[in-house]
């Protein structure tokens, strides 16, 4: 894999972005095949060091002034790199680690951003979820007063007027006294009446709690998607994809 300056030009300097659409990084070097083709370039991600990652153009396009790979940014970023102070070449060893890398076979490596192919592709929906404030919940505690009626027994006396004959048990008590006279007796009658107080008691604690419950939205949204068609001689009407 020899460093060329072979159609290099429309490449380097060139934003690269993931299937994802995050960017990776930007083009440095670029390596051509034995066609003259470009097949690999190297990618600073913006780390420390003069080392840049390697990423094979397999499967990549240019679109919007952009070099779009069907990699993830974190696989790049993880690739076998190389010392761009040092214009090192790789063995066969150095090859194997980045057919590896990216699940390549020798020959898959042949570039997509410079032949006749044309890349289709499609916006997708990336759906996640956040946790943001819905609300506050707060305890107030204040006094209220209720009406309450309840039902005392309570006891009194009555005067009850008692009469009883003279007999010999009662007789000299009876007649111990004046013939005729005035005379005046008391009782004193004596009565319950209700009595109120009031004291506080603790009835039941009271505390703010939360739980999750789990609702389904559902999210609607427009997606672009590139199609291709294919005009072919020998078929009537044309071919579609996408």
């Amino acid at each position: 894999m020899a460093n060329t300056q072979e159609r290099i030009d429309p490449l380097r300097g060139k934003d690269v972005y993931d299937r994802n659409g995050d960017k990776v990084g930007t083009v440095g070097q670029v390596w051509a095949d034995d066609a003259g083709r470009p097949s690999w370039v190297s990618v600073h991600t913006g780390l420390f060091g003069l080392n840049e990652s390697l990423l094979p153009l397999y499967d990549a396009s240019v679109a919007d002034d952009r070099l779009i790979t069907g990699y993830d940014k974190d696989l790049v970023r993880r690739a076998p790199n190389v010392d761009v102070g040092a214009h090192e070449e790789f063995d066969a060893d150095g090859l194997a680690r980045l057919y590896s890398h990216y699940g390549l076979a020798r020959g898959d490596e042949r570039t997509g951003a410079d032949d006749d192919a044309m890349t289709r592709s499609e916006e997708r929906l990336r759906v996640g979820t956040e946790r943001e404030r819905a609300g506050t919940a707060r305890l107030r505690k204040h006094v209220v007063t209720e009406h309450v009626q309840t039902t005392v027994p309570v006891q009194r006396e009555e005067v009850r007027l008692e009469t009883e004959p003279i007999t010999d048990a009662n007789r000299d008590r009876a007649y111990a006294g004046r013939d005729l006279s005035e005379a005046e007796h008391e009782v004193t009658l004596h009565a319950e009446r209700p009595v109120v107080d009031k004291e506080t008691v603790p009835v039941e604690r009271v505390r703010l709690g939360t739980g999750t419950v789990r609702d389904e939205h559902t999210v609607d949204e427009r997606v672009r998607k590139e199609r291709v068609e294919a005009d072919l001689p020998d078929e009537r009407g044309s071919r579609r994809f996408g």
